[in-house]
């Protein structure tokens, strides 16, 4: 495991964590009155689009994946349809999920765009529409690579920082963060982006434990 290689996994992580920065401030140039909290369900739609816009263009720069020996434009095409297929089955699944807990409807779809944004699009960009390499990512010793290593991570963080976010919610501190869903949204963010920071140094502290058997 060379250094350069954590040192690009890293600066490829803080520019995901800057356009979640720049969905924060930069709405608010355009857009009146524009905060996190008061106009909560148009800043999930503008972060959801900033994260999948950055992890899309860093696929293309990067490629931290091999390249597919298949490159005709049907084969793209097809690829990039199941792509969208599999994003659209993740965020009704996480919307059926929380709506079965009795969480609203249209308010509880956006949250699920949004934990579907920093949970499924990584897996796609990386592993592409191949459930077997979902499977093996997220099994024991899966990995074959510091780039799935790190998708783990995120993955794992972004999901235990919704769930943290939704235990303030019964509590009676009458705040406005925590109206549904915002706090589980914030906690999902805040866990995406510690996934982000902490997966690289987490990697680079263990990197004379770490061996990745080729798939």
């Amino acid at each position: 495991m060379k250094d350069t290689d954590i040192k690009r996994l890293l600066y490829t992580h803080l520019l995901c964590v800057f356009s979640i920065i720049l969905s924060v401030f930069i709405p608010s140039f355009f857009l009146e009155n524009f905060s996190i909290l008061e106009t909560h369900l148009t800043w999930l739609c503008i972060c959801s689009g900033f994260v999948t816009a950055v992890n899309l263009v860093l696929y293309f720069v990067v490629k931290p994946n091999a390249s597919s020996k298949r490159s005709s434009l049907s084969h793209k095409v097809t690829r990039f349809l199941k792509c969208c297929i599999y994003f659209l089955m993740s965020c009704f699944t996480f919307h059926i999920i929380f709506v079965l807990y009795g969480a609203p409807l249209i308010e509880t779809f956006l949250f699920a765009v949004i934990l579907s944004t920093f949970t499924t699009i990584p897996c796609l960009c990386l592993l592409g529409p191949n459930l077997k390499a979902w499977l093996r990512v997220f099994s024991r010793n899966g990995v074959t690579s510091i780039w799935e290593n790190s998708l783990q991570i995120t993955t794992i963080s972004s999901c235990v920082g919704a769930w943290l976010g939704a235990l303030p919610i019964p509590l009676d501190w009458e705040r406005p963060w925590q109206v549904w869903p915002i706090s589980c949204t914030l906690g999902a963010t805040f866990g995406y982006v510690a996934g982000l920071v902490t997966s690289p140094l987490w990697i680079y502290w263990n990197r004379k434990q770490l061996t990745y058997k080729n798939n």
